[in-house]
């Protein structure tokens, strides 16, 4: 291996004990693959299982906690004891490689498909649809139906404990019921879990001090609590950047073992909330990088880019989604100075050589401009 690659490849030990071979984490992603009964499928174990040797650590596609919270057609479950045996599959798959396997785990709120729910009743923390196209009006959860949603996700946890995962991460982003809550666009509440910025807080709060007690309550070793977050919207009114700092603030004091920041390019820079040119990366990087583990993630496809990315911002892990992907064989090739090697466009005929399900694949080529090399 080429010597200046090397800060990718020392390990990492989280403040709980748990420890990491190299920087490099593979990205949550959906890939509209699971069995129709919400059980991982065969061709889902087998794309995890191609994609979790170089890595470090594997963090799963979404699953959701209730029922009611299914996002994607092709989205594994995670909200009954029944699918604990689903879950322990994939965990296994991943974990046979030597990677680390976190459970990402969420509800879509207003943005779940009403085919994929119960009688087609979206929920939200308000009556307000989402600013994506054709979305239907969301109906406010109850003060009870929020309770009952927050164990929903201490419930989640459990199931990962007992499916043999290293840890879950919070799927705070992307427009998905935790954000909702926290968002002025989405939530419009005058109760306890809406108003001011920091009542708007309560719900995710609520989350996280339910994941760690469950976690307290039922690991028998150290087990990962991770919260991903998108930092800004784009709808008026909508999350901020100042909004995100006040809220990372409050995280990385909750006992959160590492924060995950969800971005399509790692070196984006605010739109507004602060008066600031550089990338979103390194502000929340030098807000709470000294207190808390930050993932930073974002478009990044070649060896030089990645190391680039982890030495400047100062974050301490990378995650690659897309590239991983494209080239399964990303960390290897990078270990054993094959570098110059590595893809980074997709081969529109190395389906089954790249061990990608068909939903995903088809998604990917029928997308322009998703992926380097599909237009």
């Amino acid at each position: 291996m080429d010597p200046k690659f090397q800060p990718l490849f020392e390990d990492f030990t989280f403040s709980n004990g748990i420890s990491l071979k190299n920087r490099v984490i593979m990205a949550p992603m959906t890939n509209f693959s699971s069995n129709e009964d919400g059980t991982v499928s065969d061709a889902e174990v087998e794309y995890y299982a191609r994609r979790s040797k170089g890595v470090s650590m594997v963090i799963t596609a979404c699953t959701y906690v209730t029922a009611n919270g299914k996002g994607f057609h092709g989205e594994f479950a995670g909200h009954s004891d029944e699918m604990v045996p689903s879950l322990k599959r994939l965990a296994s798959a991943i974990k046979e490689q030597g990677a680390k396997a976190v459970l990402q785990i969420f509800h879509g709120g207003r943005e779940c498909p009403p085919e994929l729910v119960p009688d087609g009743d979206i929920v939200s923390a308000s009556p307000v649809a989402s600013e994506r196209g054709g979305s239907k009006e969301p109906r406010a959860l109850s003060g009870q139906e929020t309770e009952e949603i927050i164990k929903a996700f201490g419930e989640a946890t459990r199931r990962a404990i007992e499916a043999g995962y290293d840890g879950v991460e919070i799927h705070g982003a992307n427009g998905y019921l935790i954000q909702q809550f926290f968002s002025p666009h989405s939530n419009r509440r005058e109760d306890q879990w809406g108003g001011s910025l920091e009542k708007r807080m309560a719900f995710p709060l609520a989350i996280i001090e339910e994941v760690k007690k469950t976690v307290s309550k039922h690991a028998k070793g150290p087990f990962l609590a991770g919260y991903r977050f998108s930092p800004e919207e784009p709808e008026i009114p909508g999350i901020t950047m100042a909004d995100t700092l006040a809220l990372i603030d409050v995280l990385a004091e909750k006992g959160l073992d590492y924060l995950h920041v969800s971005l399509q390019d790692f070196w984006s820079e605010p739109r507004r909330g602060v008066e600031e040119k550089r990338s979103r990366m390194e502000i929340i990087q030098e807000r709470v990088g000294h207190r808390i583990p930050v993932i930073g993630v974002g478009s990044l496809y070649g060896a030089e880019e990645a190391l680039h990315a982890l030495e400047k911002s100062g974050v301490p892990l990378i995650a690659l989604g897309r590239q991983l992907i494209i080239d399964p064989d990303w960390v290897e090739k990078i270990q054993s100075g094959r570098e110059e090697e590595i893809l980074i466009k997709l081969d529109k005929n190395a389906q089954d050589r790249l061990v990608v399900p068909d939903p995903l694949w088809q998604a990917i080529i029928n997308t322009p401009g998703w992926f380097p090399g599909v237009e």
